[in-house]
């Protein structure tokens, strides 16, 4: 199964310019292109809530996805912020939106960058990304605002998928993420005199000594010329818990644009959840020898310093 979207050429743009060290020879559209089967993929897993997807308050800048019956934050439920990065750095979200609301539906907060109507074309950064945090600690003390003192702003999250996860990587230095995923992703070593190029600066393997807590980095199969990066990446980070998983079958867009995210929604949701929220029950999705994932025919997996 095959599809074609409007970020995929900003990525094939990304990946065909002397900033991409990470282009293997020979990627083609086809294999930027390149989903899991649908059919017999496992399905994305709704959470409790009914979801509301909306335009920021006061920003065009941004999408949100949130539990559209907010009574139960914060008293019973936590409302953690994740932050995404779109495939090709575009500035255009509704691609990714079933796999943000699927996420959502599970009591968080997702946000992704959207184009604002007569602006330059252009890719999306860090800066658009951090601003997003910005935004989400202004509308948790608004007046009138339904999120007010319902954010969980201790709980910080970015992920991102190809050039996204380039973008998470570069975030996660900053003291105010607490978890990153690196979707069909992964970045290269600096190269020395490399000729400058167009559009935003982009991190560095340098970047992986930065992070400072858990992170996972999920790609496809061998369809995925991004594996052997992700993988590269995953043996760098020292010191840090990390999970590492390798979906086959799946190509560079995985499940994203299967209903509701597919199974990488799953995946992102259980990290969360895990992560943010303590629930064990997601977490038997990634920690010890018999994890859900690393018991699953269909994934090769890898782990670092997660709970036992």
């Amino acid at each position: 199964m095959r599809k074609n979207y409007p970020g995929c050429f900003s990525l094939a743009l990304l990946l065909v310019s002397s900033l991409a060290t990470a282009q293997p020879a020979g990627v083609t559209m086809e294999m930027i292109n390149t989903t899991l089967p649908l059919e017999g993929a496992p399905l994305a897993v709704a959470g409790p809530y009914k979801v509301t997807a909306e335009a920021a308050y006061g920003s065009a800048r941004y999408l949100v996805f949130r539990p559209t019956d907010l009574s139960a934050f914060p008293a019973k439920d936590k409302l953690p912020l994740m932050l995404w990065g779109n495939g090709g750095c575009a500035i255009e979200g509704k691609r990714y939106g079933d796999f943000l609301g699927t996420i959502a539906s599970h009591g968080f907060l997702t946000m992704t960058t959207a184009a604002i109507e007569g602006e330059k074309q252009r890719q999306e950064n860090a800066a658009d990304l951090l601003a997003a945090i910005d935004w989400a600690t202004a509308e948790n003390s608004r007046d009138g605002s339904p999120l007010k003192g319902k954010i969980d702003l201790a709980h910080i999250a970015v992920m991102g998928q190809s050039c996204g996860g380039f973008l998470s990587i570069g975030m996660g230095g900053d003291s105010r993420v607490g978890t990153i995923g690196v979707f069909n992703s992964g970045v290269q070593p600096a190269t020395p005199n490399a000729p400058a190029a167009p559009g935003p600066a982009f991190p560095t393997t340098d970047a992986l000594a930065k992070l400072h807590g858990p992170l996972m980095f999920i790609n496809g199969g061998d369809r995925d010329f991004m594996k052997a990066t992700s993988h590269a990446n995953y043996e760098l980070v020292k010191n840090l818990p990390v999970f590492y998983g390798s979906r086959h079958n799946a190509g560079h867009t995985a499940t994203v644009y299967h209903p509701g995210g597919g199974e990488f929604a799953n995946v992102a949701s259980n990290w969360l959840l895990y992560q943010f929220k303590g629930d064990k029950k997601a977490g038997k999705m990634f920690v010890g020898k018999d994890c859900e994932l690393c018991t699953n025919p269909n994934w090769d997996t890898e782990s670092k310093g997660l709970d036992k």
